[in-house]
């Protein structure tokens, strides 16, 4: 078999067999194949498209290149929820232990964030003392005894995807969805857990700015993660806007407490029950969705969710007085608010401006060298289809510094007002197939 003989026919559009991509992904991932005729067979695929079943196959081949892990030593139906990204993504913090009150297995495997704020990991890592350096012993452990569990990703998981994606990023081939959707789900499959619900975001906030391509991309993880054994649905939210109110690690972790409270905004409360209703019904622990959201209501009104928080920081060393105290959270220094320039309706709020500006302060990484300010952060004020009164905050600027003149003029830039337009729809549509 030769490379040269796979670029050739996928060139031509035609469709690869499982051996033939095995022996691309082998091949790359050792450096048997060089950069340029990996990147001349991604450009094919770019132009040319995968069918379903290469999809699939390249996904596992990108799987096998690297370690998996087993969680056939946790007990229950393991169910993994995915989020394409976005601004003020706190859905994990709440999902993990809402979903684990009900006794479903939380097995996470996170990674540190690259853009806007923090990763799941950073904003966690607010709670003071909490780590991630446990053994797999240990994690599929704490999951068996507390349902719930964090562990930092293994360097080693799919190796395939690193090298790929590294080369896609420098030969314009990010953007095709057989290779998105492989990448995202390489990861998913070999993180071990036996059903996965996929939050596909979409608007300016979102890798996909269209809801006709984010539709695309969720019926194509979909696809491969039925075609490979595990059953995978996915929820289309919008990401027009950012989630919730707040941006930043320590803010974000307040603001999911607030949520697990009962006490969240309405559009984390809702997207939380709508993908915790699906990992509910994947689980098989409710009959119908309308029985999961039921129960789900349930463990955060009689307070259940929150314990189950307050015992995951605790049992990974996280200070959970921070559920209480509030304060006891890493604090920025300065507190400066934004006003309206005029009078109206909130029209526009561009997602990820909002994030840029949030990284400014210190909330994200522009490179993975970056250190994150687990204190700094923006609180939004107000959301699309709002009033407005001339003088009141738009937005309250948490900073370790006095001086965010740029950031200032960066909300200012991204956060239009005038005549009333409705609140965007948060639900776009929920595919299963």
């Amino acid at each position: 078999m030769r490379i040269v003989d796979l670029i050739t026919k996928k060139t031509a559009g035609l469709a690869l067999s499982r051996e033939e991509i095995q022996y691309f992904i082998d091949g790359y991932t050792k450096g048997n194949i060089p950069d340029y005729q990996a990147s001349a067979l991604l450009m094919a695929i770019f132009f040319q498209d995968m069918n379903d079943q290469e999809r699939a196959d390249l996904t596992m081949a990108m799987v096998n290149s690297g370690e998996t892990i087993d969680l056939s030593a946790i007990e229950g139906i393991k169910v993994d929820k995915h989020s394409t990204g976005g601004v003020g993504d706190t859905t994990t913090l709440v999902l993990a232990p809402l979903v684990a009150a009900l006794d479903i297995p939380v097995a996470k495997m996170s990674g540190r964030g690259l853009g806007h704020t923090g990763g799941t990991l950073d904003k966690l890592e607010s709670a003071k003392g909490f780590h991630l350096e446990i053994s797999k012993e240990e994690f599929i452990n704490l999951v068996n005894t507390n349902k719930v569990a964090v562990i930092g990703q293994s360097g080693n998981l799919t190796p395939a995807d690193k090298k790929l994606y590294a080369l896609r990023d420098v030969t314009g081939t990010v953007n095709s969805i057989p290779l998105i959707a492989s990448s995202i789900m390489s990861k998913k499959i070999a993180a071990g857990s036996d059903a996965i619900v996929l939050d596909v975001k979409t608007g300016a906030g979102a890798f996909m700015k269209t809801e006709e391509e984010s539709v695309e991309l969720a019926k194509a993880m979909v696809r491969i993660g039925n075609n490979v054994g595990r059953n995978t649905m996915a929820v289309i939210s919008d990401m027009s806007q950012p989630l919730g109110y707040a941006i930043g690690n320590a803010l974000e972790m307040q603001e999911a407490i607030d949520t697990l409270r009962g006490k969240g905004p309405a559009d984390l409360m809702e997207l939380s029950l709508v993908l915790g209703s699906q990992m509910v019904m994947l689980a098989k622990k409710a009959n119908s969705l309308e029985d999961a959201r039921k129960i789900l209501l349930e463990v955060i009104n009689n307070g259940k969710a929150l314990e189950k928080f307050r015992l995951f920081l605790t049992s990974q060393g996280g200070d959970a007085s921070i559920i209480d105290h509030p304060e006891n959270l890493p604090q920025a220094s300065y507190k400066i608010e934004v006003p309206a320039k005029a009078s109206g309706y909130v029209r526009n709020i561009i997602a990820d401006e909002v994030g840029i500006a949030a990284m400014w302060l210190g909330a994200g990484r522009a490179t993975k060298e970056d250190e994150v300010d687990l204190g700094v952060g923006l609180i939004l004020r107000k959301k699309v289809g709002d009033h407005v009164e001339i003088g009141e905050s738009l937005v309250t600027i948490y900073a370790n510094q006095s001086e965010v003149t740029k950031v200032m003029e960066k909300l200012y830039a991204c956060i239009e007002i005038g005549e009333k337009v409705p609140a965007p729809k948060l639900i776009y549509q929920i595919i299963t197939q």
